[in-house]
């Protein structure tokens, strides 16, 4: 699990390099992270499925030979083309790794440890935030950015090895059908909302013509559908339900906001390189420094929920983001001034991400559905990343010359956060949330 965490942050400082490499615009490279997540978003409900169906083993360990297959095509890879194939398969592998992993943890664990257990796939995250743009930035700098995947292949034939003997082999259990159209739709949806994002140009009175216009009313009309089938679908990927209640609905809004906002991140160090002209080392070193406040605020916006309620908690985490994010731009090219803004954001994603959203929805969901509610969080989340990465895409590519795309890109994201802090005044007070459910 933690090599697939890695992923995601581990190329952040490589960025750069790998627009070089294979002669491609800032826009372009916004692919090598929404197209993983979105082939990581999809996978999610078809292993689930398998992995109830045949087995927990026997999909985990495909997962993570699909997994290492895709690191080893990143490495060979002789074009853009087949880099983003490889971040697909790869994605498409990881998307399996954690909920199985997950589901296989419930299934073999006791009830009075199993806390403990998963708290540590929890911290497993935070080290891979931490980790991931200092090891990224040092191998690209000092080597190549091919050597950041070189680890996964012998790391998963090791793993393959270990999930023969520990790994619980039986079906868990047998559901209903797979929701494919729902799927499709979701996944028709990501897609036009991708392209259409990532061919924004601010620059242009059009906005980027017919083709922004073409893929987001694509979009638009996929989300719609989706809508539809899921409401009459035996087992939909988004159950209606989870959507019953005010407070449910402006939960997973505000989801798929905290995850656009996280597509920021992605492009801080390769930010750091074009306006501070750092090397790649230095640029994710720096990055890191924002998820060391993120990892260490966490366990403090924990006891903030119990003492403020999750309404303050994310009014609080969204407007330090925002002031972090729009400082940032400010302070694009005065190196202490933008880690002061980095740290600030990281504070601010710490009490968004910690475990807020989480509290509202075990409080709000019926218990039958808590696993589901909680779940479809991290669908969701995965979601606003697609759209923040998209649009940072976007922004950045349309005004690469002396770093105003970035400083236009964070601008946005601030007022992002904005809208984001407003949206969480909608939610319950303290009071409200914690008063006794009807039977």
């Amino acid at each position: 699990m933690f090599a697939g965490a890695l992923d995601l942050a581990v190329l952040s400082p490589a960025l750069p390099a790998l627009a070089r490499d294979f002669g491609v615009a800032p826009r372009d490279v916004a692919w090598i992270f929404t197209l993983y997540l979105f082939a990581n978003v999809v996978s999610i409900p078809i292993a689930s499925k398998l992995s109830d169906v045949y087995g927990r083993r026997a999909i985990y360990t495909l997962c993570v030979a699909v997994f290492a297959a895709g690191s080893l095509l990143a490495i060979l890879a002789p074009s853009f083309a087949v880099f983003l194939c490889a971040r697909a398969i790869q994605a498409a592998g990881a998307g399996g790794i954690f909920p199985v992993a997950t589901a296989a943890i419930a299934d073999r664990v006791p009830l009075e440890r199993r806390g403990s257990a998963l708290g540590l796939l929890g911290a497993i995250w935070g080290l891979a935030a931490i980790l991931g743009p200092n090891l990224g930035g040092v191998l690209t700098h000092f080597f190549s950015w091919h050597w950041i995947f070189a680890a996964n292949v012998p790391l998963a034939l090791a793993v393959i090895v270990l999930a023969q003997r520990h790994m619980p082999a039986p079906a868990a259990r047998k559901r209903g059908p797979l929701d494919i159209a729902g799927i499709a739709a979701l996944g028709i949806g990501l897609l036009g909302a991708m392209v259409g994002l990532s061919r924004l140009d601010t620059t242009s009175p059009a906005i980027g013509g017919a083709v922004v216009a073409g893929a987001l009313i694509v979009s638009a009309l996929s989300f719609a559908l989706l809508t539809r089938i899921e409401r009459s679908a035996r087992q939909p990927i988004i159950a209606p339900a989870l959507f019953a209640t005010r407070q449910l609905a402006l939960t997973y809004g505000l989801e798929i906001l905290i995850g656009l906002l996280e597509g920021a991140l992605f492009f801080i160090p390769a930010a750091l390189v074009a306006a501070e002209h750092l090397n790649y080392a230095a640029a994710g070193g720096i990055a890191a420094l924002g998820a060391v406040a993120f990892v260490a605020v966490i366990p403090l916006a924990g006891r903030a929920l119990d003492a403020f309620g999750s309404r303050a908690v994310l009014v609080a985490g969204a407007c330090a983001t925002a002031g972090g994010l729009a400082l940032f731009g400010f302070w694009l090219a005065e190196p202490p001034l933008a880690i002061l803004a980095i740290v600030i954001a990281g504070v601010g994603f710490g009490a968004l991400l910690g475990a807020p959203t989480r509290y509202i929805i075990t409080n709000e969901v019926p218990a039958t559905m808590r696993a589901t509610g909680v779940g479809m969080l991290s669908v969701f989340l995965i979601v606003g990343q697609i759209f923040g990465g998209s649009l940072a895409g976007g922004i950045v590519g349309s005004d690469i010359a002396n770093v105003a795309g970035y400083r236009a890109a964070y601008f946005a994201f601030a007022a992002i956060a904005i809208v984001t802090a407003l949206g969480t005044l909608l939610l319950k007070s303290r009071a409200a949330e914690s008063a006794p459910k009807p039977t």
